[in-house]
């Protein structure tokens, strides 16, 4: 078994419980009310904006062992800089109030997942924000795919209300082949344990996050 199909099998109870949200299972259903759309693209905007500098924090603390970690941490640097003003835009578009998200706070549950990300990188093991990468990244993928289109022919919103979601869904499709394959480079065991460890912290944490969103089903048109 590789890193990676280890890393897969051994974060699935966390895997099962996010998929288990009534948010993100109506999201993907199209079941979800503007409102709702709008709550869970704040909540997107207060996490996505510390992704690069979780980043920056995880590489900084590398040593020259960890050369090849830096080197893609440094890829994903620069394709992830600025990905929040993506959801601001979205958020104005579907008639919220971009500027009051900016300036606002995330909700508990959402800051409980960044805390808990800065706190390991920085007192712990910085490869374990790895394991942030495979959570994030996954999640986003399955809910660009399915939800976008379902919950914008519901709503009758337009793509530009979907920037965020559509970009993420090739994106991150191409970052988690790219991703595992730099996983199964990975043979330290104490980087792997790191690695599992936050997986399975932030898919609790992530799950969380989903279900502190305020939600109303609404009925699907699709």
């Amino acid at each position: 078994m590789t890193f990676y199909q280890r890393l897969v099998t051994e974060t699935i109870d966390g895997q099962m419980a996010l998929a288990s949200t009534p948010q993100i299972q109506d999201g993907l259903m199209g079941r979800i009310s503007r409102e709702t759309y709008i709550a869970y693209l704040t909540e997107a905007y207060h996490h996505v904006k510390h992704t690069v500098p979780l980043m920056q924090a995880a590489r900084a603390r590398m040593d020259e062992n960890h050369q090849r970690f830096v080197e893609a941490l440094d890829e994903y640097i620069t394709e992830e800089t600025g990905h929040e003003h993506w959801i601001l835009s979205d958020i104005k578009n579907c008639g919220g109030d971009a500027e009051a998200v900016r300036h606002g706070t995330p909700r508990a549950a959402t800051l409980a997942m960044t805390d808990y990300a800065y706190d390991y990188v920085r007192n712990a093991n910085p490869m374990g924000f790895f394991g942030m990468v495979f959570v994030l990244e996954g999640t986003s993928v399955k809910l660009a795919t399915h939800g976008a289109e379902a919950v914008a022919k519901n709503l009758g919103l337009g793509p530009e209300c979907f920037s965020y979601l559509t970009s993420h869904g090739a994106l991150d499709l191409e970052h988690l082949n790219f991703f595992e394959k730099l996983m199964n480079e990975i043979d330290d065991p104490a980087d792997q344990a790191a690695i599992i460890e936050v997986a399975q912290a932030i898919f609790v944490r992530f799950a969380d996050m989903f279900r502190a969103i305020p939600h109303v089903r609404e009925t699907a048109n699709v």
